[in-house]
């Protein structure tokens, strides 16, 4: 009698064990329907190579639906250069007319205007991913402020010259990227080091580069509308 007790206690426990596992699985994640900008909590799986503006624009769409935000047009803050007899793109113009919002309800911008303006609100304190989370600073352990713009300080793209976009972003191993700092800091007090948009150039395109200079391959994502 005591043998079958046992083996039923177990079997409930486990039984407990089972639904609260399942309960938790599928506990659905934050929502936030009203932000209009994050930045992405994880990088593609290519490094810096998202299949170029179209497979960057998908990896926002994809994580603002998850999110609750997918109703709108999402599209990443990235810039092409003109190669290839391809014309360039500016990241400034395909973003909207703002105004935009994080998750949290800050306003980051009012206009693409006041976006590449000192007055911009991008910072450590508003860099908020489509979770809710805060993109780790340089005052973080892991610090993952460098954000892959391929942009100058006022959003355009740069000339053709020298690949500062990965290839247009299609380069996961040899190559360029121009990044931001998210949290407008770095190791010198300068323009470069504190712009959101255009601090330096990426060791190279692949994973483990990004990572190596503070970053996880992540983008900024606005809403269109």
């Amino acid at each position: 009698m005591q043998i079958k007790m046992k083996l039923m206690a177990v079997a409930a426990a486990t039984a407990v064990a089972a639904i609260v596992g399942s309960s938790q699985a599928q506990t659905p994640p934050p929502q936030f329907p009203d932000m209009t900008f994050f930045v992405t909590s994880i990088g593609g799986p290519q490094g810096a190579n998202y299949g170029g503006l179209e497979g960057a624009d998908r990896h926002c769409q994809t994580l603002a639906a998850k999110a609750g935000a997918g109703n709108k047009t999402w599209r990443a803050y990235l810039s092409t250069q003109a190669v290839g007899g391809a014309a360039a793109v500016n990241a400034r113009d395909r973003i909207g007319k703002g105004p935009w919002v994080n998750a949290k309800g800050a306003t980051i911008a009012v206009s693409v205007e006041d976006l590449h303006s000192p007055n911009n609100k991008i910072s450590a304190e508003t860099i908020v991913a489509e979770t809710g989370r805060l993109v780790p600073s340089r005052l973080y352990t892991v610090n993952q402020h460098d954000i892959l713009t391929g942009s100058q300080p006022d959003g355009t793209a740069f000339s053709p010259d020298k690949d500062m976009t990965c290839g247009n972003w299609t380069k996961s191993g040899e190559g360029n990227a121009m990044v931001g700092h998210g949290d407008r800091m770095g190791l010198r007090d300068d323009d470069a080091a504190k712009s959101w948009n255009s601090s330096h150039p990426s060791r190279a395109c692949d994973a483990a580069s990004l990572v190596a200079t503070g970053g996880a391959g992540l983008l900024y994502c606005f809403a269109t509308n």
